[in-house]
């Protein structure tokens, strides 16, 4: 029994021997008969937001990969981006936010090419992702880096509040990724320093950014907004032109009438002389705007004076005169301006679908008309449930308060148009100087609803 047992343990050590020896000649073999290295680049690949991207993997040298393992993953071996195992495609233990969204590029496959197709990019995608290939006992990978990138809206500037003895002028922009970089410029390209900033990131992951700047007005006054994607340097960029004198808060007539008050009687005098000398510079003419009957669309009400306008169901048996307005609830204002500085005053109250400004005399009258600056329209509005300016695209505005009457103002040699809070002495939009080229300008009033009425209000409230 002793040298049986002794037989059978020499058996055992003979095999295992054996085994030992056989798993080192078939994994050496395994390594001269299939070696090859997996190859990425070794640099960030960069994706776009929504878009589909590529991320380049293949084999060196050149051989077919058709009947390995390809595993796509990031962190961790066992939670994979993709996994392509027995010639197709495995997706029963994909990482769950990958769903539907990968693919191996088999079509070279054969050459060694592993590349993974991850269509409609999110922010979530950024980071690291190892591209590793099996062939039986050997495997080798490759380390890439991808980034993710989104450029947004176009900045959109607007002017909110007076602030430190000058106007804060505040920038908007979404859809960034990652946080974007602002800057505000001068003409000449010259950096300035902003009041503050605030950056969140939305739903989609996508980043908000709001960024202010104080502009007086002894400083420039043609500033510039510049938001800059800081993994591919894509930029875009608004700038506002010019910002009249008459905007800043020395003109505001309730600060002056403070200051008044402060410098006492004594002062009186030569505070009203210096109080025409800025109105004399300013050459501001207030209007008396009447509307144009002959203008108006037939379902535009006009009171007997022509100061207010409103809508009704029923369709007034008016000529279609060429000046008529046919499709759209408009009316223009019997006044036009080809110089000079005009304001005029209206009363906003009621309704959700109204707008007012100024347009060309040669703005379309008949069929569906697009209002924005190209079409000859200068207007701030409200639309359903928000105030916006009708620029392309529109421009959101941000109200502190809500307007009772507006104070539309016209620069016909600089070509500004400007819209104040009235009762406030805020302004509430400015518009890029425009070249209206000599042709009149003339007061413009849009009344979708029946609830809205616009009133012209007399030359005095000024």
């Amino acid at each position: 029994m002793k040298v049986l047992s002794v037989f059978h343990s020499a058996r055992a050590s003979f095999f295992l021997h054996d085994f030992i020896i056989f798993f080192i000649t078939f994994y050496v073999h395994k390594l001269e008969s299939a070696p090859f290295t997996v190859t990425g680049p070794d640099y960030p690949v960069t994706a776009i937001v929504g878009e589909d991207i590529v991320l380049p993997c293949h084999l060196s040298p050149r051989m077919s990969a058709k009947n390995m393992e390809v595993r796509w993953f990031q962190s961790e071996f066992s939670s994979f981006v993709h996994l392509y195992q027995h010639g197709k495609d495995q997706y029963e233990q994909q990482m769950p936010e990958y769903h539907g969204r990968t693919e191996l590029l088999q079509a070279g496959i054969t050459d060694g090419n592993v590349a993974l197709r991850i269509a409609n990019i999110r922010p979530s995608d950024e980071g690291q992702y190892h591209c590793l290939v099996q062939d039986g006992v050997f495997y080798e990978e490759a380390v890439l880096e991808l980034k993710v990138a989104a450029s947004g809206s176009a900045p959109h500037i607007s002017v909110e509040d007076y602030q430190e003895g000058g106007i804060r002028l505040v920038c908007r922009s979404s859809g960034w990724y990652p946080e974007p970089e602002v800057l505000w410029r001068d003409p000449s390209g010259q950096h300035l320093p902003s009041l503050s900033g605030t950056n969140s990131q939305e739903v989609n992951e996508l980043f908000e950014i709001e960024n202010s700047i104080i502009i007086t007005e002894n400083s420039h006054k043609n500033v510039s907004c510049v938001v800059r994607n800081t993994h591919t340097n894509h930029q875009k960029e608004s700038t506002l032109f010019y910002i009249s004198d008459a905007f800043f808060p020395m003109t505001n007539p309730w600060m002056v009438a403070l200051w008044v008050i402060l410098v006492g009687l004594a002062g009186f005098i030569g505070l009203t002389i210096y109080l025409f000398k800025i109105k004399d510079s300013l050459s501001l003419s207030p209007a008396n705007v009447t509307l144009d009957p002959d203008t108006a669309h037939p379902q535009l009400v006009q009171s007997e004076d022509q100061k207010s306008v409103r809508r009704r169901e029923t369709w007034q048996d008016l000529p279609n005169n060429p000046e008529r307005f046919e499709y759209e609830r408009c009316v223009l204002g019997c006044e036009g301006f080809t110089s000079g500085r005009h304001y005029w005053e209206v009363e906003v109250g009621g309704g959700e679908y109204w707008a007012v400004g100024v347009a060309r005399e040669s703005v379309k009258r008949k069929g569906e008309i697009i209002f924005e600056t190209q079409e000859g329209i200068w207007a701030v509005g409200h639309w359903g449930s928000q105030y916006l300016a009708v620029t392309s695209p529109r421009s959101p505005l941000v109200l502190k308060w809500v307007p009772r009457r507006i104070r539309v103002f016209l620069n016909y040699e600089v070509g500004q148009v400007a819209f104040f809070d009235a009762d406030r002495g805020v302004l509430i939009f400015a518009f890029p100087p425009a070249s209206f080229a000599g042709e009149r300008i003339r007061p413009w009033f849009w009344v979708w609803d029946t609830e809205s009425q616009l009133r012209l209000c007399p030359r005095d409230t000024g």
